[in-house]
């Protein structure tokens, strides 16, 4: 059985008020908080970001609405393996040496036109978003949230760029076709949390950054670099932001994802939305020259953003149409 972490302090997880910078301040004191957060732990919370509440409800009502759905109606929309858009049954996420991860998803992402140079040339992870014809009450609600959280997301970014004495549209440069990807996912109750059976097994995120809608069920859990986890429980009005692989590349270790997983430990239904921020398919992703030294070279080769996702979910998921 695994045991129940307790919850993340102020300076573990902090909470960082996006208010006053949105609504035109300096940004001087919220860049410090969150170097010292990805310096840390990697993983914050954002307060003040802009997202109307009705927004968030709009979509969690839309979630459970559609998960309610009989199993063969959901299957309809099963998803496919040329644009990663559409219903993923529990079973096809298996981390490395743990059992499937015990969750189901909706998947959509940046909604691109078959006529689209990239969808047409066969890029992978570029297409369009399919939604079930039996809902059509989710595709609203999912595409609402998802531009909320876009624009939030490069709200981070700009933070981001500054918490490494960046030009602030740094990182903006290569956010002109995001691989921008949103799951709504459902995790159903499960058996007593044991080592190798869990709601998500613990991993680290693949791209820049992920932006967690929470219900108030909770279950995210991080391990600290000291190997303790802890829990990041469900702040009301909040979103918990976290870094992913990438930043390793970028930051010559400086700022490193850390791993996390998600244990349903309360036998209800829980569910979450997590929209992951990936840069264009072309993106070079490669240390920044302010991050090494002759005594500190790089540790890591220059990536390509797209390539190096198309790899790690193919790590991970079992799925074949």
């Amino acid at each position: 059985m695994l045991e129940q972490p307790r919850s993340a302090s102020p300076s573990e997880v902090p909470m960082l008020d996006l208010g006053p910078w949105l609504a035109g301040g300096a940004p001087d004191a919220l860049v410090a908080e969150i170097r010292a957060a990805c310096l840390n732990t990697g993983f914050f919370y954002v307060t003040g970001h802009g997202v109307p509440a009705q927004v968030v409800s709009d979509v969690f009502d839309a979630t459970r609405r559609y998960f309610d759905l009989p199993m063969e109606v959901r299957l309809e929309d099963r998803l496919d393996d040329r644009f990663r858009r559409g219903f993923m049954p529990q079973g096809i996420n298996r981390h490395p040496g743990y059992e499937a991860d015990l969750k189901e998803s909706y998947e959509f992402g940046l909604d691109l036109p078959l006529t689209d140079p990239d969808v047409a040339a066969g890029r992978p992870l570029h297409g369009p978003n399919r939604w079930p014809r039996s809902a059509p009450w989710l595709q609203p609600a999912a595409e609402a949230h998802f531009e909320q959280t876009l624009g939030l997301g490069r709200n981070i970014l700009r933070l981001l760029a500054l918490a490494l004495d960046q030009d602030e549209g740094f990182f903006l440069q290569w956010c002109r076709k995001p691989m921008a990807q949103s799951r709504l996912f459902h995790y159903p109750p499960q058996p007593p949390a044991v080592e190798r059976a869990l709601g998500v097994a613990p991993h680290t995120d693949y791209g820049m950054v992920t932006i967690l809608t929470q219900d108030p069920i909770g279950g995210l859990e991080l391990q600290k670099r000291d190997g303790e986890w802890i829990g990041a429980p469900y702040i009301e009005g909040t979103f918990v932001v976290n870094l992913g692989d990438m930043w390793k590349v970028w930051t010559n270790d400086l700022f490193v994802s850390n791993l996390h997983r998600v244990v349903n430990r309360t036998g209800r239904e829980r569910y979450s939305i997590p929209m992951f921020l990936n840069l264009d398919y072309d993106a070079p992703v490669a240390c920044l020259p302010n991050c090494k030294s002759a005594d500190n070279p790089p540790r890591h080769a220059p990536i390509k953003a797209g390539d190096y996702l198309v790899r790690r979910f193919s790590e991970v998921q079992q799925y074949r149409a």
